[in-house]
């Protein structure tokens, strides 16, 4: 999983082409809606520091910098001016990057503000296991039985995902947020993802492939992208929240409530435009898709958000 999406000629490092967009659609390339949504978190995050001099902005697996530049757009100039935005990316800075934005390989240490990975988690790399033993796969995906689990990887499995069968173990994202949310001094700590919880894990697994728009087999020789829905329940640290992205955009102003027919004969530009936007804003909440994504919400010295 590793080399292929992270290896030479891998999924995310290639050059050129689309780039993530090109083959799965997220929150972020939904709508707009999404960008502004982060911006009045970061507000709240800036209000509950005091509105510092610097006010960090790190977003973690950033594609192409795509959530970034609609923060920064849907800010207020003076407190985009403080925003000190960061694009954690294992990939080349693409093209005609907004000069402001830091583009980095690993998060900060010693930010001050808002964290927000957005579907990074599922693409951190792990080990599948079914029935006590490690899956092994090769480069056309086919799949072989392992060696026994042991150690670390035996012992999440028991707190974190005890049913019997398929299982995927998420100690490496466990281990890697706690890293990311490590470098945050204060602020607020945020991870966006498909998402599953001990009481109700996937009894086969969720391991898949993803390449033009469609599902594919998770072949990892590098033509797709080869992901896992998370153990958020795992990852979670020390005053956490957990959310559904529907409850969370709703508290952040994302409503798919239709506007009032009074306005379109008012102004019926206006009223196309806020149609649209509900439209979208549907999209962002829906239940059995993006809405039920799973929000992480991780303070770091200062209160937890909750709707």
């Amino acid at each position: 999983m590793e080399a292929a999406l992270y290896g030479p000629g891998g999924f995310y490092v290639r050059p050129g082409g689309p780039g993530p967009a090109g083959h799965f659609r997220t929150s972020v390339h939904a709508s707009a809606l999404y960008a502004g949504a982060v911006a009045r978190l970061l507000g709240w995050v800036d209000e509950r520091l005091g509105h510092p001099d610097r006010l960090d902005l790190v977003d973690v697996g950033a594609g192409r910098g795509e959530l970034l530049a609609g923060v920064l757009a849907a800010l207020e100039p003076g407190t985009a001016a403080r925003v000190r935005p960061y694009a954690v990316e294992r990939a080349a800075a693409p093209e005609g990057l907004d000069p402001r934005i830091r583009w980095v390989a690993a998060p900060p240490r010693g930010a001050t503000g808002l964290l927000f990975a957005n579907e990074w988690l599922d693409n951190v790399p792990l080990e599948i296991a079914e029935d006590g033993r490690y899956v092994l796969v090769a480069p056309d995906g086919t799949e072989s039985r392992g060696g026994g689990l042991e150690g670390e990887d035996l012992a999440w499995l028991e707190r974190w995902w005890p049913a019997p069968g398929r299982a995927e173990i998420g100690r490496p994202r466990d281990e890697a947020w706690a890293s990311a949310v490590a470098g945050l001094e204060r602020g607020l700590a945020v991870a966006v993802d498909y998402a599953h919880t001990r009481a109700a894990r996937p009894p086969f697994g969720t391991l898949t492939g993803f390449r033009a728009g469609r599902e594919v087999p998770p072949v990892p020789d590098g033509s797709c992208d080869v992901t896992a829905h998370v153990a958020l329940d795992a990852c979670a640290g020390p005053g956490s929240v957990l959310l559904s992205q529907r409850e969370a955009l709703t508290a952040l102003g994302v409503s798919g409530g239709r506007p009032p027919l009074d306005l379109a004969r008012a102004d019926p530009a206006a009223y196309v435009r806020a149609l649209a936007g509900a439209g979208e804003a549907a999209e962002l909440t829906a239940r059995g898709g993006l809405g039920d994504f799973g929000w992480l919400v991780q303070p770091v010295g200062i209160p937890a958000w909750r709707p």
